[in-house]
């Protein structure tokens, strides 16, 4: 497989670094980190602007609302706009690279044309209700259920680690709505939900982080009632539509991270060699073995992000190699940060510093590291089930 660019998309690498190179400067300041609705107004406003430039949707499918764009321009797209310091998904990411994507591959004509475009333009703004207080890594194990009524379902339960939910329109939310049986998997009888937040019945918790910030949050559902018109795929067939998004968050919601972490990476080389840390061979060795993870990380993206177009634009379950890999190294990343950093590595208000306390979250967070050795053990290495 050739990963080298062709001068097409060279060009189009060149059209996008005059559009950021005229656009950034004219950005307002970001607000703080923790200010979660004002990034929404921040992120939402920057999503805006790729919208009306062609930029939203660059890789989704054209009767999705996207460009249909190929994967290398979308590959070009992140590198690019990473290199430039332009602002990440932020607020927007579960709609951008979960929700929305899983309802361009599984939803209806109606339901593509009623979520899609406000998500696109940034004017909704969309949160996961998936894991569970007793169902977080066994997410089959979750008990919220929705009784059908009429055309509603009304649903009852909870949910934790729940991103972006206080600042979220719309919540994809995982329910029960059969009951676990003494001979059926505990993974059937699950179904995927589109959840207004406005809906009456639904409270919201934030819960603080670590590093101080509060995107997460607990939500408490009390009959709270979702029309059946919003169920993606079919009624207990949520499971496999969750592997779909799944699949979009393991394989392609970290492609962006990835240029990030190799700009870090740089940045870390001149800070050593600023402070006199250069000066230590394990250190640079480190960093040269970081740069090689890093770069190889990217070599799969290419071939993971070029597989999912040859397949159907769904990534496969190379995008578990991937997040298991890469939630790694990005911890080792960090670690080698405070290395470089010395006692700065106790300042809390270091960019670098907030970013390592954030990393400990990654091989738990979008499945833990112990889940993705499961798949990659059964999925791709054909070893047997455990027991």
């Amino acid at each position: 497989m050739d990963l080298d660019y062709t001068e097409p998309e060279e060009e189009f690498r060149r059209r996008l670094r005059a559009w950021l190179a005229d656009v950034l400067p004219k950005l307002p300041d970001p607000p703080d980190p923790a200010d979660w609705p004002g990034r929404r107004v921040y992120d939402c406003g920057w999503q805006r602007m790729l919208y009306d430039a062609g930029y939203a949707g660059l890789h989704w499918p054209e009767d999705a609302g996207g460009q249909g764009a190929t994967p290398t321009q979308h590959l070009i797209f992140l590198e690019e706009t990473e290199r430039a310091g332009a602002p990440y998904v932020g607020a927007n990411f579960v709609g951008l690279l979960h929700a929305g994507p899983t309802i361009a591959a599984e939803g209806d004509p109606g339901q593509r044309a009623r979520w899609l475009p406000p998500i696109l333009r940034g004017d909704e703004v969309w949160c996961q209700g998936f894991s569970e207080p007793e169902a977080g890594s066994d997410l089959a194990s979750l008990r919220t259920r929705a009784a059908r009524d009429g055309d509603s379902y009304v649903v009852t339960g909870s949910k934790i680690w729940t991103s972006h939910a206080e600042v979220a329109d719309w919540c994809e939310l995982l329910v029960r709505t059969a009951p676990v049986g003494d001979e059926a998997p505990k993974h059937r009888g699950i179904s995927w939900l589109a959840m207004p937040m406005d809906a009456p019945g639904v409270t919201v918790r934030p819960l603080r982080t670590l590093a101080g910030t509060a995107e997460f949050a607990e939500v408490f559902l009390d009959e709270v009632r979702v029309p059946v018109a919003n169920r993606i795929g079919a009624e207990n067939d949520g499971w496999r539509v969750t592997m779909v998004t799944l699949s979009f968050e393991r394989g392609t919601a970290f492609v962006g991270e990835v240029v990030a972490c190799r700009r870090v990476l740089e940045a870390l080389a001149r800070e050593a060699r600023a402070n006199g840390r250069w000066d230590d061979p394990v250190l640079r060795r480190r960093l040269g073995r970081l740069a090689a993870e890093f770069a190889a990380l990217w070599r799969l993206t290419q071939w993971n992000v070029s597989e999912a177009q040859r397949t159907g634009g769904v990534p496969g379950t190379g995008g578990s190699v991937f997040k298991l890999r890469y939630s790694q190294v990005r911890q080792e990343l960090y670690d080698a940060a405070a290395e470089v950093l010395g006692a700065g590595a106790l300042d809390a208000g270091h960019a670098w510093v907030a970013d390592r306390l954030s990393s400990l979250s990654y091989t738990i967070a979008a499945g833990t590291s112990q889940i993705q050795h499961n798949i990659v053990a059964e999925r791709i290495l054909g070893l047997p089930k455990g027991r």
